[in-house]
């Protein structure tokens, strides 16, 4: 019993965390680890990918139920991967790891930053007036799930901050958030395997950067490899299909 209420309070962090479901009167007084919530990062992805494919569901031209689509997910989320995408972007311009962590945190969204989201919007937007309801959740679980293989396969880039804060996962609850992703993917059909390879080369090449560039990871590097991952599996999708 007191595992499952474990479990359950878990999840509603993990849900409090990337949405803006008001969960967290539910959540119990002591501080809980992010990094033990980590294994039910996809759930609320695939919650998320749930709540922005209802517009797809719509009659009509296909742009407009996509751009709707995203508009949900922006706002059921509060713009959190997007806000760390475009910092995330915008630190390409610092001359060190110092420089760059400082960029990152200026509130002031830059050239880079602004051009980051720009595409991968337009990305998403045109990817979504072909691919359907499954892709959109399997590619939501999948970027949260690239977030938790963040957090296990980088350190924190600084010494305060969200990255140092939230903890590692453990091997446990990576095995599980990618099981459940992988799950999640079932529905999608044949085209979630290169999808979901799509997804993985976007969150190594994120991280490969992440690592040279800053020295690890913070809150805005694993906004960024989320939408990454989401949003080059949508592309793959909407190839595929």
């Amino acid at each position: 019993m007191a595992r499952a209420r474990e479990r359950w309070h878990q999840l509603l962090l993990a849900l409090v965390f990337l949405t803006r479901l008001p969960l967290g009167h539910l959540l119990p007084a002591r501080v809980l680890p992010l990094a033990g919530s980590t294994w039910a990062f996809p759930l609320a992805g695939a919650l998320v990918g749930a709540m922005a494919a209802l517009p797809l569901l719509l009659p009509g031209p296909p742009l407009l139920p996509a751009v709707l689509s995203v508009a949900v997910a922006v706002w059921f989320t509060g713009a959190l991967h997007e806000d760390g995408l475009a910092d995330f972007a915008d630190a390409a311009g610092g001359r060190n790891p110092e420089e760059r962590l400082r960029i990152m945190r200026d509130s002031r969204i830059g050239s880079f930053g602004a051009m980051a989201l720009i595409l991968t919007t337009a990305l998403r937007i045109a990817a979504l007036t072909v691919a359907g309801p499954a892709a959109l959740i399997a590619a939501a679980a999948c970027g949260r799930a690239g977030s938790v293989l963040a957090m296990v396969a980088l350190v924190p880039a600084r010494p305060d901050g969200l990255g140092r804060a939230a903890g590692r996962p453990s091997g446990a609850a990576l095995g599980a958030a990618l099981l459940i992703a992988a799950l999640v993917c079932l529905p999608a059909g044949p085209a979630a395997l290169p999808a979901a390879l799509a997804g993985l080369v976007a969150a190594l090449l994120l991280m490969h950067r992440a690592r040279r560039r800053l020295g690890g990871h913070n809150g805005d590097v694993l906004g960024a490899v989320s939408l990454g991952v989401e949003t080059a599996m949508l592309t793959a999708f909407a190839l595929l299909m």
